[in-house]
């Protein structure tokens, strides 16, 4: 497969920076710094990757870029917009607009079929039930997921809510999408028929990707590969 940094243009719009970007918890009588100026550009069309040993503050990283989450200091932006310039309204709607996500654990509504819960972001946007779900549809046959969409969660495989949370973090068209872990629970098949569905939103979409995982084919098969240590990210050199 012809990578996407192959046959993109040599420059492209800068769609997520980190500038300082710090975190420092308290934990008792001690502070106890996760994230120490961190800087981070990630452009459109990029796909990243984020390894590091557990407890180095990916989850923390993935909280701060998708406004979960706020810094100590440094700020965040995300197509031109500073995080930290928006109110917690203002946040909840330009989240909706350009951040998709894609938790480990889902985070499905479980009274929701399949269907109702990938359209969710288009009907908290304002768009009709009838659009929305059509959209949402189209999504979940390219996860595999057209036999199931009338489920519900609880009658899902882990690998099956996987695939619907996938779909939902794309439903939207978002300008970055934030994925912890994405395969994880997913077979081999499934796995890259979702690579292949990031490869092309990475293209024809100019959708820029955050993974955080522990799977090395996952990493490897990213644009770049970052390691998260020290609270600070360094690039990876690729192993031939």
């Amino acid at each position: 497969m012809t990578r996407q940094s192959e046959t993109a243009p040599a420059i492209r719009e800068v769609m997520l920076e980190c500038r300082d970007l710090t975190r420092v918890y308290r934990e008792g009588p001690r502070d106890v710094t996760v994230l120490d100026g961190l800087e981070l550009r990630v452009r459109a069309g990029e796909r990243v990757a984020v390894v590091g040993s557990s407890g180095s503050g990916k989850t923390t990283l993935l909280n701060l870029l998708g406004g979960l989450d706020r810094p100590t200091r440094g700020e965040v932006r995300i197509a031109g917009e500073s995080l930290l310039s928006l109110g917690e309204a203002a946040l909840g709607r330009f989240r909706n607009r350009h951040i998709g996500f894609v938790y480990q654990f889902h985070h499905l509504l479980s009274e929701f079929t399949a269907l109702e819960n990938a359209a969710l972001p288009l009907i908290v946007r304002g768009q009709r039930k009838k659009a929305a779900e059509a959209l949402a549809r189209e999504l979940l046959d390219k996860v595999g997921m057209q036999e199931r969409a009338d489920h519900k969660p609880g009658e899902l495989s882990g690998g099956e809510r996987q695939r619907v949370a996938i779909a939902r973090a794309l439903v939207t068209d978002p300008s970055l999408v934030l994925m912890d872990e994405p395969t994880g629970n997913l077979d081999q098949a499934t796995a890259a028929s979702i690579l292949a569905l990031m490869d092309g939103l990475a293209v024809t979409a100019a959708c820029a990707f955050v993974i955080v995982t522990h799977d090395p084919a996952l990493a490897a098969h990213q644009d770049r590969v970052l390691r998260l240590d020290g609270g600070r990210l360094a690039e990876q050199a690729r192993h031939a």
